[in-house]
Parts: C-alpha cells; structure tokens; sequence
C-alpha cells in the first residue's frame, strides 16, 4: 500500500521543496492574519523515499497555536533515499519524547485530533497529496466528528513562506513546514 501512495505523486510535486522553522514570526497567528475563527490545521510529514514511501514523521499546526508532532521509529536503514539520509535523518530528535513506533505514534496522533473540539469545525489544510495519504494511514480510521479536509495548494502566499524560510530554516522537517504553510496560507 505504501509503494502505492508514492506513485500518486505527480513528477512536478517531486520537486517541490517544503522548509520551515523553529519558533514563529508570530505565533499563535494574530487574528488579522487568520483565514477564519483559527479553526485551520496545516498538515506536513516526511517520508523515507517516492518509491517505498513510509511515514518518518509527522506534523499538524493550527493557525490557534495549537500542534502535534510525532516521529516514528523502528526503520531499516535500506528504507531510507540518500536525499532523506543527508537532509531529514540529521534533523530528527529535536523533541523529546516525540520518536516512537509506529502504534504508540497512532494513539498519540487520534488522542491528538479528538482533543480538539469537532464543534469548532477544525479543517485539516494540505498541500501535497502523499501527506494526506499518509496521515490517512496513520490514523487508520475516520476522522474525528467534526473535522474536514481541504487541499490548499496553491494558496500560499510565496513571499511569506520565503521570508518565514530565510529568518527561521528547518528545511525538510515536518513541524517547521507545517508551521510555514500556516503562516504563508493565503485563504
């Protein structure tokens, strides 16, 4: 199943580069710079490559401040593209008690989402379709009541992103690129 979620990947989306941060311009973001009542929740993740793709980590940051962040342990070195060994592995374990396996990231990742109140209407933004479909299989289930999924590609804003880039880095790590499509979201 996982090789498959890779395949869906368009060529153009290869590409694409994802950077971030650590510590926001500003954050939570200020009203003004909200699309809506704060209830956005931006998805990142890193994988191990296109062609066996498996979930190393993932993020999900909300326009309220509020965030998960969990990594998954237990891979076989092989897994792993030259890209991901020289640019992602080196900046896993920034968090403390954030790298777990695959099961304990699951619990963690639904207690997570059901602790956000599904009344609120919390709406999970992505970007890029291997994300969701990772998400997906982490969570292994259906979404919390209340939530909804949109694809915001394209809906950044480039310039914020790039300034959000050049003050904070972090390229390639799912929580400062889940932070910077917060912050560039052009709703």
């Amino acid at each position: 199943m996982s090789s498959i979620i890779c395949d869906m990947v368009s060529a153009r989306e290869r590409n694409m580069t994802d950077t971030g941060f650590h510590g926001a311009l500003l954050w939570p973001l200020p009203a003004e710079l909200r699309s809506g009542p704060g209830n956005r929740y931006f998805i990142d993740t890193e994988f191990t490559d296109f062609r066996q793709c498996r979930l190393i980590s993932l993020a999900i940051v909300g326009e309220n401040g509020n965030e998960f962040y969990g990594e998954r342990t237990g891979f076989d070195p092989a897994w792993y593209s030259e890209f991901v060994r020289a640019v992602v592995l080196p900046q896993l374990g920034q968090f403390e008690g954030r790298a777990m396996p695959f099961e304990r990231l699951r619990e963690a990742l639904r207690a997570w989402m059901v602790s956000v109140p599904g009344d609120a209407a919390p709406v999970l933004c992505y970007d890029y379709e291997t994300d969701l479909n990772l998400f997906r299989l982490l969570l292994g289930g259906p979404l919390p009541r209340g939530w909804r999924i949109e694809n915001i590609a394209g809906r950044r804003d480039r310039e914020r992103r790039a300034a959000y880039f050049a003050r904070h880095g972090g390229e390639h790590h799912a929580l400062h690129d889940a932070r910077a499509n917060a912050y560039a979201f052009d709703g």
